[in-house]
């Protein structure tokens, strides 16, 4: 199988997904208590200002008819208006993807460099202090919530130690953003050269990358762990030991290249999940990612931001999957030739 049939088929499979999505949330929105026109209207409004702006809005017509018109706006590349900042849904979700995803992935990136290695270690030595602190880790990881979390780092490292900077969002107040190119502040600081502006956008995202960090660090390490001791315990790891060769070659080459399948599926179960725990952490550090907009359309009942930011998760998810399928394939060239 071709890596562009591969594509198509993952694509094509996710379509009926996107759509069953798209129908559930247009009905679930509508059903929520709660009425945005008398929202955008305000609170001083009279009962005519509120049938105006609702009849304006097409939120007096029958549900059928308002999914038709989504649905031919959704066509035409059209979200509808944000409520609650006055800016297109689009253009909302184009500014804070980025700042959601560059968050995740850091937090992710560093529970991969602490939980892989930890995970082989635990591995290697079974029941030894460092298998005993990787699990201890683990648990904490699980069983402490993520807004706890966030907020025991900054009591602890901006309160009483004065290390990071306040959690006011990706920026200090005081330096200005990079010139974007690629609206991911850290790269977009060193594209442009703005050593010190990468300093303090650095400074603002260490603890929450590290919030969400730990809360991946957890499964990764116990996956990487179970996988290591199938794998130092399977048969062509002893031939690999009989025949000379040294303890390194035979852990990263032979053990660890065939451990990374379940690794791999780990590391896209969390990524798909830190995209939903963002909106506690992005709430907590006071983050302008989807996560804290999503939260505040949902409290004022903002039905086409909730629908461009589910479907926009939505869309997040089948190119995860589609990145994972990948994966497997370069991994283990047999599941990319597999029919299934």
């Amino acid at each position: 199988m071709t890596v562009l049939t591969l594509i198509s088929r993952r694509l094509l499979a996710a379509l009926p997904t996107l759509a069953g999505v798209l129908v559930i949330t247009f009905v679930i929105t509508r059903t929520l208590p709660g009425d945005p026109a008398a929202f955008f209207a305000g609170p001083a409004a009279s009962q005519e200002a509120v049938g105006q702006i609702r009849e304006k809005l097409g939120l007096n017509r029958s549900l059928p008819v308002q999914f038709g018109v989504y649905l031919r706006d959704l066509a035409r590349g059209d979200l509808g208006p944000a409520l609650t900042t006055g800016q297109p849904v689009r253009v909302e979700l184009a500014q804070r993807l980025p700042a959601s995803l560059e968050l995740t992935a850091c937090g992710l990136g560093f529970a991969l460099l602490v939980g892989v290695p930890l995970g082989i270690a635990a591995a290697t030595r079974p029941g030894s202090w460092l298998d005993h602190g990787g699990r201890l880790v683990s648990t904490l990881g699980v069983s402490l919530p993520s807004f706890f979390l966030g907020l025991l780092l900054i009591y602890v490292f901006y309160y009483r130690l004065g290390w990071a900077p306040a959690p006011l969002g990706r920026l200090d107040a005081f330096v200005l953003p990079p010139e974007p190119v690629t609206h991911f502040l850290l790269v977009d600081a060193l594209l442009r050269g703005e050593f010190a502006t990468f300093r303090a956008a650095a400074a603002q995202l260490a603890l929450p990358a590290l919030t969400v960090g730990l809360f991946a660090l957890a499964p990764l390490t116990r996956m990487t762990r179970a996988a290591m001791i199938e794998a130092l315990a399977s048969d062509y790891v002893r031939a690999a030991r009989a025949a000379g060769l040294s303890r390194a070659r035979i852990l990263l080459v032979y053990a660890l290249h065939n451990a990374l399948l379940p690794v791999v599926t780990t590391l896209g179960m969390v990524f798909s999940y830190l995209l939903g725990i963002n909106v506690l952490v992005e709430k907590v550090f006071a983050w302008p990612g989807l996560g804290s907009f999503s939260f505040e359309a949902l409290l004022a009942g903002d039905y086409h931001s909730v629908q461009g930011f589910i479907l926009t998760m939505g869309g997040l998810f089948v190119l995860l999957n589609l990145a994972v399928d990948l994966l497997y394939g370069l991994i283990d060239p047999r599941v990319a030739r597999s029919p299934g």
